[in-house]
């Protein structure tokens, strides 16, 4: 355990720009290395929903176009 005058000199130190800093480069590198690792797997799920998505619609269009088609007959005299 830290004594007493250890604590009260780590709280009493200034931190400067270049801590703040360093620290936020340092945190901001791990997540970008996480996020370039995920790139691939999110981009291809991306897609497929995509897909999915565009043929449900497609599909979903074309059984509402044929429900409500209407017959128009022209008689003429």
């Amino acid at each position: 355990m830290a004594s007493t005058a250890e604590r009260t000199a780590k709280t009493t130190q200034k931190i400067s720009r270049d801590d703040l800093e360093r620290n936020l480069r340092a945190l901001q590198q791990g997540l970008q290395g996480k996020v370039d690792e995920k790139k691939p797997t999110m981009l291809t799920i991306g897609v497929f929903g995509g897909v999915v998505l565009l043929l449900l619609f497609f599909l979903l269009g074309k059984r509402s176009g044929k429900k409500k088609t209407t017959l128009v007959e022209i008689r003429r005299f």
